[in-house]
This record gives C-alpha cells, sequence and structure tokens, in this order.
C-alpha cells in the first residue's frame, strides 16, 4: 500500500479543526479546511497546465490525457474523507465550465464523479484491502467510462460505446502513471498542508 509519508497528519489536522470534544465547530476551523482545499484545487489546476503543454504521445490513441489533475482527487479521498474528493471533483468540472463550456464540464463531471464513487465502494469491504495504486486504477478506468457514457448521451449516439475497450486499457495505464506520481508528490502535499494548518492556527 501507498505510503502517505506524513500525509495523515495533515489530513488528521484537518479533520480534527472540523469539532472540538463535544463535536462543535472550533473557530478558525472552517477557513483552515477551505484554505488547504484551496490549495489542493489550485495544484490540481498546476497539473491541467502542465498536462496541457506535454507534447502528445504518437503512441497514445485519440482523446487519451494522463488525467494528471486526477492526483488530487485521490489525496482528497484517500487522506481526508470521501466528501472533500466529491468537492473537489465538483470544484474541478466547475472550473472546465468556466474555460470550455458546458458540454465539456458535463463529461468532466460525470467522469468525476463516476470515478470517486467507485474508488468509495471498492474500499468500503474491510476484508479485502485494495492497494491505493489498485484502487488508482480502478478509479482511472471508471473516469474514463463515466466521460465515455456521458459523451455518448450528449452526441446522441453509442457509436462512441465503441471506443470502450481503449478507454479502459488507457485507464489501467494511466491509473498506474498517476497513482505512482501520487506516491511521490505525498510528503511535498503533506508539507504545504502543514505550511497552511499552521498560518490558519
Amino acid at each position: 500500500m501507498i505510503s502517505g509519508d506524513g500525509g495523515e497528519d495533515v489530513a488528521e489536522e484537518v479533520r480534527k479543526s472540523e469539532s472540538n470534544a463535544h463535536g462543535k465547530p472550533k473557530k478558525g476551523s472552517a477557513a483552515s479546511t477551505v484554505a488547504f482545499m484551496g490549495l489542493l484545487f489550485a495544484l490540481a489546476m498546476v497539473f491541467s497546465f502542465i498536462e496541457s503543454m506535454l507534447p502528445v504521445l504518437p503512441a497514445l490513441p485519440p482523446g487519451i490525457k494522463m488525467g494528471l489533475s486526477n492526483i488530487v482527487t485521490m489525496y482528497c479521498l484517500f487522506l481526508l474523507g470521501k466528501r472533500y474528493a466529491l468537492t473537489m471533483a465538483i470544484l474541478k468540472a466547475m472550473f472546465v465550465l468556466l474555460t470550455r463550456g458546458p458540454v465539456a464540464a458535463l463529461i468532466s463531471l460525470s467522469g468525476g464523479l463516476f470515478s470517486v464513487f467507485v474508488m468509495i465502494l471498492v474500499m468500503l469491504p474491510k476484508r479485502i484491502e485494495l492497494s491505493y495504486l489498485m484502487i488508482s486504477v480502478l478509479g482511472a478506468v471508471a473516469h474514463n467510462i463515466g466521460q465515455l457514457v456521458m459523451a455518448s448521451f450528449v452526441i446522441h449516439s453509442l457509436f462512441t460505446l465503441y471506443y470502450l475497450p481503449v478507454m479502459v486499457l488507457s485507464g489501467v495505464g494511466m491509473g498506474v502513471v498517476t497513482g505512482l506520481v501520487l506516491r511521490v508528490l505525498m510528503p511535498y502535499i503533506e508539507r504545504l498542508g502543514k505550511v497552511i494548518l499552521l498560518k490558519q492556527g
């Protein structure tokens, strides 16, 4: 399983900041949470920008992307919780709405939410403990499937579903990549999170 390398510390602080011993909101807790989520959202946008600047690899089929911004969504799910991951997926779709229009936003939202839901489901059984890398792969595959299904709905054609095998295979490959990148970046996200929490504290 991927080690958080201390990432759990920031996650635990964010969760603790939401309530005191009596379950009531702590002063400044909302600011800490918003600040940390803002940092993560900005990081997701940076990943999207970097990905847009990368040259298209000749070996990749048309429409296939690495999905680097999904690294942030996985961080939210693995270390912060379900609602943070869902919030991040919605925020990313809203950004797409502002920059690329409603159709692209709808496709982004469908892929992001379906990916998060699938990862939540596979993490539910306590008897079967999957590695974060395996969950990342399943999430990436679900993301591609969600987007493909929504695209088929938008253009009112089932012919796009013939592309499903390609999207599944690419999801496996991109899921491995994003899972490994998350492992590398975890300590740095942890440090940024500590800075935010210290300033808000």
